[in-house]
């Protein structure tokens, strides 16, 4: 049923915001009312916790250009934010400090990539407005 719900929806990028929203900051412990209702509060957190971790490790397996991919996907759903910041929480607390690097290192390139296009995007408008 856990990974039904997590195959809705579309990105690797977006099952990891929604699993890192899951994990309350203040006790680090995740929670989902179904699945707590399921199953308790310790199967719960550790199922979550292992979800999280696992989806994680699938997009760090991804090539920067499918990385890209994925992240472009999930940008272009309406109402997610486009900024490093929010995303650099998005690592789970089970991540060695190699998969955290290696994270942060693909996020910062693959933001520098979208601040580029945006930049060619305003230039190319500037250059050739719509009359």
């Amino acid at each position: 049923m856990w990974r039904k719900a997590l195959s809705r929806i579309s990105t690797h990028f977006g099952r990891l915001v929604f699993l890192a929203s899951l994990r309350d900051a203040a006790s680090g412990r995740y929670c989902h009312d179904d699945l707590l209702r399921m199953l308790g509060s310790e199967d719960t957190d550790r199922t979550l916790c292992r979800s999280h971790h696992q989806v994680f490790a699938e997009w760090l397996g991804f090539s920067l250009a499918e990385q890209k991919s994925d992240l472009d996907e999930y940008l272009q759903e309406p109402g997610n934010p486009r900024y490093a910041t929010h995303y650099r929480n998005l690592v789970p607390p089970t991540a060695r400090d190699v998969e955290r690097q290696l994270y942060l290192t693909d996020l910062e390139t693959l933001m520098a990539l979208l601040e580029v296009e945006h930049a060619a995007v305003l230039t190319a408008r500037a250059a050739y407005p719509l009359q």
